[in-house]
């Protein structure tokens, strides 16, 4: 065993039984590098990803690979889910060394004592290949430059660092004023880059971008009351998801959605699948379902809250963090099946149909077996099988029951149960959208459940942590666990009200401001002003694989400003998008979360609070037409609010206040009256 084996991360565990001699990120490695003068070796990968267990298998597992690794490198194996700020900041590093983006296993060559990153890579062969390096011979080249170059190298990483503090937001200029133009321009961006075929943006590999997704749908119902509505910005947002839903990123027989699609039509995915997009691709197919009327987004959205609370839903409360791409020795093979299966599996109607569906008599689409795509559409389908519309979607349910069920025999991929706040936050946020949109109050419950389980385990001694396994809590919050849990509570409150959760996104918003905000040029940092010191302090307002922190911030800042009418909030909102406006102008594509704050900004959001018994219903009844700019809040008579809250008292009848900006109406005394106010927003 190495230095792994008492750590609490299922990634590092992974490797505790390698011969190469790993150590966590820590003070005793980074000393050990200085002591004996060697150069640390970084790699940074997470338990479902499919190419770190291509290189653990090749490598890290091979003596003769490990010996040259331990004789020539001080070895530090990291899990970028615990610690995305030492991610951040050598995917940066690697950016800047090599002009191209990073990824999955991340390999970062330091000097020691500094830590100062030198030479960058991702995935190395073990042998040469494909015009990359055999990894040992990389190993020992590079070894040998550092023993020759150590003060030229030690040089290079201090302009490496500078460079890094360097591309950091500056402060706004003086007088900046916020406008409406990055929301125009990423509008133009997003079509010019759309997949009019496909849907989706640009070619393979090709993700998702709920974020950028969120956005069009946002541009088309702003625009939806207008003599001119957007509809090509539904028609972007509904053809992709339609995609993605139909094709090989949706998971046909078990419901969620992977990582992302290995080619431009979507059919062939990397079959690891994170909570943290399936929060966001819950919401959105609530969303359109809402939008749209179409039934098809109703089911995946829930097929997708199925899956999560089935499979990923720790008995305590609170999600598991990822399921592995590989299973039983290979990619995918959880997933994928043979026609001959099928139909001993299936009775002779119910293969007919599934035969037809996924194109079983076409040929296998990966590795000679068959990932499930939808081939036809229901209306094709019925052509093709002979059946009725709803003798057929009969027939494909039950079919459809009996696969999960003999699936879940197989050998199942790994599951990484670290409970992450931050994607957790993000979760609690999809179910709460959903629960209004699927009318399911079982969702909203699954929420506040989660919710609670963060109050009560990872807030520590007035400390929210990032990390919940084994019953342990680590690492302290970063501004994403902060912003997304904040946002995610403002839309759980207008689904099932919580005095409790109200205090706890008030301290959230509070804690965030005191420890994150960088005073001297706006914006948040992504660690706490008492993280452990790093090569720079992180700060960043475009969206990645999750959406800006900053951006969310900004939101739920303002939002929360509007409800309980206090300014700090709001000028807090302002100054973070103050920071972030630069950004935002020269790389609108980038930044879609960070503009959908600036929109709210600049066009608030429309605040309903209702006061009495049939507060719920009044809500509920209005929360059925997609509107996300407006918030709904059904707060009981006896709750116990913030003064500014609840001077919009209960009356002896149910009564509604509509506030936009900082103008609130006098109370509305019924359904009709409310829903005649609110008709043209």
């Amino acid at each position: 065993m190495n230095h792994l084996a008492k750590e609490a991360s299922p990634y590092l565990l992974q490797h505790k039984d390698n011969p190469v001699d790993w150590h966590p990120w820590g003070q005793a490695a980074l000393e050990l590098a200085a002591k004996e003068n060697k150069p640390i070796l970084l790699s940074i990968g997470y338990s479902a990803c499919h190419w770190c267990h291509v290189m653990a298998h090749e490598s890290f597992e091979d003596p003769a690979t490990a010996e040259v690794m331990n004789r020539l490198f001080i070895n530090i194996k990291l899990d970028r889910e615990e610690r995305p700020d030492l991610d951040k900041i050598y995917q940066t590093a690697h950016q800047l060394l090599t002009q191209r983006g990073g990824g999955w296993p991340l390999t970062v060559i330091m000097t020691p004592g500094e830590n100062l990153p030198f030479f960058a890579g991702t995935y190395f062969p073990k042998e040469a290949q494909h015009g990359m390096p055999a990894f040992t011979d990389l190993l020992m080249k590079l070894a040998q430059h550092y023993e020759t170059h150590q003060g030229e190298l030690r040089q290079q990483g201090g302009a490496l660092v500078n460079a890094l503090e360097s591309i950091q937001p500056q402060a706004p200029e003086t007088g900046t004023a916020l406008s409406n133009a990055p929301i125009n321009g990423i509008r133009e961006q997003l079509a010019a880059n759309f997949d009019k075929d496909w849907g989706g943006f640009g070619t393979a590999p090709k993700f998702p971008h709920p974020a950028n997704l969120e956005r069009l749908l946002r541009h088309w119902r702003a625009s939806a009351h207008s003599s001119e509505p957007d509809v090509d910005a539904l028609f972007m947002t509904a053809l992709t998801l339609s995609r993605m839903q139909n094709g090989g990123v949706f998971d046909q027989v078990g419901g969620g959605f992977y990582r992302y699609s290995v080619d431009q039509q979507w059919q062939i995915p990397h079959f690891e699948k994170m909570l943290y997009d399936n929060g966001p691709l819950l919401a959105l197919t609530a969303q359109l379902w809402q939008a749209s009327g179409d039934d098809a987004f109703r089911r995946v959205a829930g097929a997708t809250a199925d899956w999560v609370l089935r499979d990923m839903r720790a008995p305590e409360g609170g999600f598991y963090a990822t399921l592995d791409a590989d299973s039983d020795g290979g990619e995918g093979r959880f997933y994928l099946w043979t026609p001959d299966e099928l139909a001993s599996l299936l009775d002779p109607y119910e293969y007919t149909a599934v035969e037809h569906l996924y194109g079983l008599r076409e040929p296998a689409n990966f590795e000679d077996r068959w990932h499930l795509t939808n081939r036809l559409s229901l209306d094709e389908l019925m052509e093709h099988a002979g059946f009725t519309k709803s003798k057929l979607q009969s027939l494909l349910d039950s079919a459809q029951q009996k696969m999960l069920q003999a699936r879940d025999q197989r050998e199942r991929p790994g599951r990484d149960q670290k409970i992450l706040t931050s994607w957790n936050a993000l979760m609690i946020r999809g179910l709460a959208i959903a629960s209004g949109a699927l009318d399911s109050p079982k969702l909203a419950a699954a929420a506040a459940n989660t919710v609670d389980f963060i109050r009560q385990h990872l807030i520590v001694n007035n400390q929210l942590h990032a990390c919940h396994i084994n019953g342990k809590v680590s690492f302290n919050a970063y501004l994403d666990d902060y912003a997304f849990l904040l946002d995610a509570l403002l839309e759980l409150l207008q689904h099932r009200w919580d005095d409790e959760h109200l205090k706890l996104a008030i301290w959230l918003a509070n804690e965030l401001l005191e420890r994150f905000e960088d005073t001297e040029n706006g914006g948040l940092f992504y660690t706490a002003n008492d993280h452990e010191k790093l090569l720079y302090r992180p700060k960043s307002f475009s969206d990645d694989s999750m959406p800006s922190g900053n951006g969310v911030a900004a939101l739920a800042l303002n939002r929360l400003g509007h409800l309980l009418v206090e300014p700090q909030y709001l000028h807090a909102a302002e100054r973070i998008l103050l920071a972030g406006w630069a950004s935002m102008q020269e790389f609108p594509h980038g930044h879609a979360t960070l503009i959908t704050a600036l929109d709210e900004h600049l066009n608030p959001a429309e605040v309903i609070v209702i006061r009495g018994d049939e507060a719920e219903d009044w809500c509920h009844s209005i929360q059925q037409v997609y509107s996300p700019s407006r918030l709904c809040f059904a707060i009981p008579a006896n709750a116990s609010l913030p003064e500014s809250l609840s001077a919009k008292a209960a009356h002896e009848q149910t009564v509604a206040y509509i506030c936009r900006g900082s103008q609130c109406s006098d109370p509305v005394n019924s359904l009709q009256e409310l829903a005649a106010a609110i008709s043209g927003n």
